[in-house]
C-alpha cells in the first residue's frame, strides 16, 4: 500500500499497520513522517523503541530479527526503527526484510519502520522492497520543486499563524523568500521558524511584510548541478546566473557543470537529428532516455532550435571544454566559471526566445548571436 506524505495523519486516523516504509532524499520530510509515526505510536502504548543503522555488508540482521521478539519486562509493545542509508541491504538483509514483512502481520505488539534514500528502479523492483510494499504501507517522500516552494513556504507560515501580504507584493514575498533557501528544505524550515520568533504571529495581525522577510531570511540555498540543467532549458536566465555563481561559491568543479550544460546540447542535437529523419518525437525522447521534467522542457524548446543554432552550440561548448581544462580562446572569457555563463546564457536566450518575434525585434537581432540577442531583448 503507498500513500503520500500529506495523506499519513489521515491514515493513521483511520487505522494503525504494523510495518511502514519511508523513502526518498528529503531529509526534513522523512524525519516529521517518522515523528508522526512515532508520536501516533506512543499514544498506542508502544513504549519502547530500538533503532538499528545497516552499514557495510557484514551487518548482523540477527540483532534485528530478534528485537521483536524479545520485549522488556515493562513494555508490552514496541517500535523498531531499521535505517538502510546505502538503500542496499544486501543478500542477508533481504532475506530478514523478507520475513519482518511476513512476520508484521501476526504481530501487533510490534512496529517496524523501513527507512530508505530515494530507491533506483532496479532496488524497486527487488524481492525484499516488493514484501515492504505488499505487507506494509510505503510512503515516498520526494523533494519540493521550485515551482512548489513559495506554496510550501506559504502552507508553513500559515500552520505557525502567518502569512504574507495579500496579492503581487505577496508573491514577490515568497518568491524572494524561495530563491533564499531553494535545495535546502531543512534550512527553510528553520527560517520559517526564525520568523515566528522574530515577529510572533499576533504582532500585525501574523502579516509579514516583505522588508521582515529580507532582514530576517538568510542566504542558506544550496544548488545542484542537474537542476541547474532545468533553469537553462526553461529560459530563466535570472536563476541560472544566481545558481551558478551559487555553484561557484559551494567549490562545485567546473567540469561537471560544463558536462551536464553540453550533455544537454548533445541530447537536444540527437533528438532534433532523430525527428528531422522521421522519428516522432515522443519516441526520440525514449531513445535518448529523456523524461520527467527534462522531456516537458524538450519537447517544449525543440520546435525553437534551429540544425544552425544547435551547431553553433555545439561549437560553443567544445570551446568551452577546452576554456575549462586550461586553455585560452580568442573572444571568450579566460576564466572558467565566465565562460560557463556566457555558455548557459546562450542556451538559455534560444530556451526563452519566443517562437514569433515581432518584426522590429526580429530586425534587430539578426546577424547577433543567441547570446547577444538575449543581450539585447
Amino acid at each position: 500500500m503507498q500513500i503520500a506524505p500529506a495523506q499519513l495523519a489521515n491514515h493513521l486516523q483511520r487505522g494503525f499497520k504494523s510495518l511502514y516504509t519511508l523513502h526518498g532524499d528529503e531529509p526534513l520530510l522523512q524525519q516529521e513522517a517518522l515523528d508522526a509515526l512515532r508520536a501516533h505510536a506512543r499514544s498506542q502504548g508502544f513504549s519502547e523503541r530500538t533503532s538499528h543503522t545497516v552499514a557495510g555488508a557484514h551487518f548482523d540482521w540477527s540483532e534485528v530479527l530478534a528485537a521483536g521478539g524479545s520485549l522488556s519486562l515493562f513494555a508490552d509493545r514496541q517500535m523498531v526503527e531499521i535505517r538502510i542509508p546505502s538503500g542496499k541491504p544486501g543478500k542477508d538483509g533481504s532475506a530478514a526484510l523478507q520475513q519482518l514483512a511476513e512476520a508484521s502481520q501476526a504481530n501487533d505488539s510490534l512496529l517496524t519502520v523501513v527507512m530508505l534514500p530515494r530507491m533506483d528502479k532496479v532496488s524497486r523492483s527487488s524481492a525484499w522492497f516488493a514484501a515492504l510494499e505488499s505487507f506494509g504501507v510505503t510512503l515516498e517522500v520526494q523533494p519540493v520543486e521550485r515551482g512548489a516552494l513559495p506554496q510550501w513556504i506559504a502552507q508553513r507560515l500559515g500552520a505557525q499563524g502567518q502569512r504574507v501580504e495579500a496579492g503581487e507584493p505577496g508573491q514577490r514575498t515568497l518568491q524572494f523568500f524561495a530563491d533564499r533557501v531553494e535545495g535546502n528544505l531543512l534550512a527553510a524550515h528553520q527560517e520559517i521558524q526564525k520568523l515566528a520568533l522574530l515577529y510572533p504571529p499576533p504582532l500585525h495581525d501574523g502579516v509579514l511584510s516583505f522588508e521582515q522577510v529580507e532582514s530576517a531570511v538568510l542566504n542558506v540555498a544550496r544548488y545542484d548541478v542537474f537542476k541547474l540543467s532545468e533553469a537553462v532549458l526553461g529560459g530563466n536566465a535570472e536563476r541560472v546566473q544566481r545558481m551558478l555563481d551559487g555553484l561557484q561559491a559551494e567549490g562545485e568543479a567546473e567540469v561537471l557543470v560544463h558536462y551536464t550544460l553540453a550533455e544537454d546540447v548533445r541530447s537536444l542535437k540527437r533528438v532534433k537529428d532523430a525527428v528531422a529523419q522521421g522519428r516522432p518525437l515522443p519516441m526520440a525522447l525514449r531513445e535518448n532516455r529523456i523524461w520527467g521534467t527534462k522531456e516537458r522542457l524538450f519537447e517544449r524548446v525543440l520546435p525553437r532550435l534551429s540544425a544552425a543554432a544547435l551547431a553553433e552550440l555545439l561549437q560553443s561548448a567544445h570551446i568551452v571544454d577546452g576554456i575549462v581544462k586550461g586553455l585560452k580562446q580568442p573572444d571568450w572569457p579566460g576564466s572558467g566559471w565566465q565562460s560557463l555563463h556566457r555558455f548557459a546564457l546562450q542556451l538559455c536566450a534560444l530556451c526563452a526566445a519566443s517562437v514569433h518575434l515581432p518584426a522590429s525585434r526580429a530586425d534587430a537581432n539578426r546577424g547577433k548571436s543567441p547570446y547577444e540577442r538575449y543581450q539585447h531583448n
